[in-house]
């Protein structure tokens, strides 16, 4: 079923002026203006299950650069599950850039998201590029969002504000990986951005606040290559779970830790705040071991909640 695509409205706007790390990176661009058309994208996804009990993307506005075409039904694990991919036509963030991507999912309903691709950030002189993201979940909703990495380039200025809203009964999986720099890119550029603010939160729909968790990465002022930071690895990527006790618990449990110093990967979990959920990291050094970790992890957190495992990765992605 195609989704219904409403009447637009105006994309809302997306402000930082509260975030003082990005003070600094306030100056208008010399090119186009922040928030300019084709430097403002919206994208609103609103999944359903129809009448048959499948899961549909019923609702769909979205604004250039974003875009999402239709959902597909191609898991052969659960073939009823739609699968969206997040496109964009402007190539990388660039100075003034602004997000914002809003998802619900109602009850009973489910579905998987990702990106296309990797999300570049380009090299910034001006000001800086931000995301905001609404995700809400429905009691028994289940959402799987595992977008692909995070490349930030030399100069890079990057903020990002993602809020969970989560029945107590439903589940979600969050994903971010993000690189270190474009590690092959000449002699390499990693960690030489300018700023990454990361910021995630998680509350309840009566608006119960229940964790937050914010990283601001300034390379100019700390180090990450520092002991106890990044050291030696390149690839950061943190999953948040927000799904019932119970099933946390199981997925805690059956989660393995580990440090391979050889292969220069390791992972880590630990329980969020009232017993909101559950935080899962891994560090490696190259992107593509750290994307199997992430999937494993959260195919595990599908086979609890819903009794079937996430298919392999497509070979070419």
């Amino acid at each position: 079923m195609i989704a219904q695509i409403k009447e637009k409205t105006a994309a809302p706007e997306v402000d930082f002026s509260k975030a003082r790390e990005m003070g600094r990176y306030l100056a208008e661009p010399e090119a186009m203006y922040v928030g300019a058309p084709g430097k403002h994208g919206y994208l609103r996804l609103g999944f359903e299950l129809d009448n048959c009990g499948k899961s549909i993307l019923r609702d769909l506005d979205r604004r250039h650069p974003l875009i999402v075409q239709q959902e597909l039904y191609f898991d052969e694990g659960m073939p009823e599950m739609p699968c969206v991919y997040i496109l964009s036509s402007g190539g990388p963030n660039v100075d003034g850039d602004r997000y914002q991507q809003d998802i619900t999912v109602k009850q009973g309903a489910f579905a998987h998201v990702a990106t296309g691709a990797a999300t570049k950030l380009a090299e910034m002189r001006y000001n800086y590029s931000g995301l905001i993201q609404n995700i809400v979940l429905e009691d028994n909703a289940y959402l799987e969002f595992l977008p692909e990495p995070v490349i930030p380039c030399r100069h890079t200025r990057f903020i990002s504000d993602t809020r969970l809203c989560v029945a107590e009964s439903a589940t979600v999986v969050y994903s971010e990986i993000f690189m270190g720099g474009r590690k092959y890119y000449n002699d390499g550029e990693l960690f030489e951005y300018d700023i990454l603010s990361v910021c995630s939160h998680g509350e309840r729909p009566d608006g119960t606040q229940l964790f937050r968790e914010k990283f601001v990465i300034d390379p100019n002022l700390y180090n990450p290559r520092n002991l106890g930071v990044m050291g030696d690895f390149d690839v950061f990527a943190n999953v948040i779970v927000m799904t019932p006790p119970d099933m946390a618990e199981d997925i805690y449990n059956n989660t393995t830790v580990f440090i391979d110093k050889k292969n220069m990967i390791a992972a880590g979990i630990t329980k969020l705040p009232f017993s909101a959920g559950l935080l899962y990291k891994v560090i490696g050094s190259e992107p593509g071991p750290v994307k199997k970790m992430v999937r494993e992890f959260a195919s595990s957190v599908r086979t609890a909640v819903k009794g079937k495992p996430i298919p392999p990765e497509f070979p070419w992605r």
